[in-house]
């Protein structure tokens, strides 16, 4: 009987080195992973991975759905994180409805969020919903 090997890669070939201080940087570093003209058309989920001096070791695009929601497996998203190293993470979301209130799947999704990384000793610093006049953050209006 053969079992299936699993492989770990770390790799950090990030050229330049974006720290990040609020969540206005985080609003313009994610923006442009964005195709501003599918930004109003489709929702897109995707986690900002960032060591522990708050500097963004990469973005991984986690899902894509339709006009009014996606999958957000916190499963997969800690197992990116600890693949890569990171210490903090963000996620981010769009709203194709241009709201940028929180829904709440979306507080709720956090809160879940927020206490996995808790126990593996991630930070969930922030979750941002954007659109393509701007942005909600969590953190900024004391949610998280």
């Amino acid at each position: 009987m053969e079992v299936a090997e699993i492989k770990v890669s770390y790799s950090n070939n990030n050229v330049e080195r974006i720290k990040v201080t609020n969540s206005q940087i985080l609003y313009n570093l994610v923006v442009k992973q964005w195709d501003l003209d599918l930004i109003e058309f489709q929702e897109e989920v995707k986690i900002v991975l960032l060591n522990r001096a708050n500097i963004v070791l990469g973005i991984y695009e986690m899902s894509k759905g339709g006009t009014s929601g996606t999958v957000v497996d916190i499963k997969i998203i800690l197992g990116i994180a600890l693949k890569c190293n990171a210490s903090n993470i963000v996620i981010t979301h769009n709203h194709p409805s241009g709201a940028l209130e929180p829904s709440e799947p979306d507080k709720l999704i956090t809160k879940k969020l927020k206490e996995a990384c808790r126990i593996l000793d991630l930070n969930l610093l922030d979750h941002l919903i954007i659109t393509r006049q701007g942005y909600y953050s969590f953190s900024d209006n004391c949610i998280l």
